[in-house]
C-alpha cells in the first residue's frame, strides 16, 4: 500500500440519503451495525426500513446529529466493547470506512467479533484501478478538524486478498451507480 494523507469531509455526508445510498442498504440484512455512522444518514434509513441498527462514531457531533435524525448511535470506537457483540447480522462500513484504524485487516477481524457467524460485512471501496493507499486522515466537521487519525483506502481490486487474510470471502462485488462495494462473509 501506499501512503498518503486524507481529509475526510463530513458534511459531505450530511444530506438525504440518494439511490446509491439505498442500493448500499438493500445489501444489508437483519440488525446492523453502521461503523462510523457520521451525521446518520444510512442509520436513520435502515431504521426507516424496520431494521435494528446502531451507528458508532467517534464524532460527538456526528452522533448527535444521528440522534437527532432519530436513528440509535453511540460515540464509540470500534474497537472498543460494544453493545451486542457476536449477535449482528451485518456491519456496513460505508463512505470508506474500511479506512477506520488504518489496517483493514484488523478491522475485519474485530468486524468478525461483533457479527454473529452468519453475518456480513457490506464494504464500500474504492473503483477497480484506484491504489489501495495507507496513511493518515484529518476528520472536517464544518470548521473543526480532528488530530490526524491512522487510515487506509482499499480498492476493489484488493479486496479478495485482503479479506482471505481476515477468513472472510468476498460473496459478491457491486457496482452502485458511481460507488463500488463488496459483500464479505465468514469462510466455511
Amino acid at each position: 500500500m501506499t501512503e498518503t494523507t486524507t481529509l475526510l469531509r463530513l458534511d459531505d455526508w450530511d444530506r438525504p440519503p440518494d439511490a446509491d445510498d439505498h442500493a448500499l442498504l438493500d445489501l444489508c440484512l437483519g440488525a446492523t451495525l453502521d461503523v462510523g455512522c457520521g451525521p446518520g444518514r444510512l442509520a436513520t434509513a435502515l431504521a426507516e426500513r424496520g431494521h435494528v441498527v446502531l451507528g458508532i462514531d467517534v464524532v460527538t457531533d456526528a452522533v448527535g446529529r444521528t440522534l437527532r435524525r432519530g436513528a440509535s448511535a453511540l460515540r464509540r470506537d470500534v474497537f472498543s466493547v460494544l453493545p451486542g457483540e457476536g449477535r449482528w447480522c451485518t456491519a456496513l462500513l460505508a463512505d470508506g470506512n474500511i479506512g477506520i484504524g488504518g489496517d483493514p485487516v484488523a478491522l475485519l477481524h474485530r468486524l468478525r467479533e461483533l457479527l454473529d457467524p452468519r453475518g456480513r460485512v457490506v464494504a464500500e471501496l474504492a473503483p477497480p484501478g484506484a491504489p489501495s493507499l495507507s496513511g493518515w486522515a484529518t476528520l472536517r466537521w464544518g470548521a473543526d478538524e480532528s488530530e490526524p487519525i491512522p487510515w487506509s483506502v482499499l480498492g476493489v481490486d484488493d479486496v479478495d486478498a485482503v479479506a482471505a487474510e481476515a477468513n472472510l470471502d468476498v460473496r459478491g462485488v457491486h457496482r452502485l451507480g458511481d460507488r463500488w462495494c463488496a459483500v464479505l462473509e465468514e469462510r466455511p
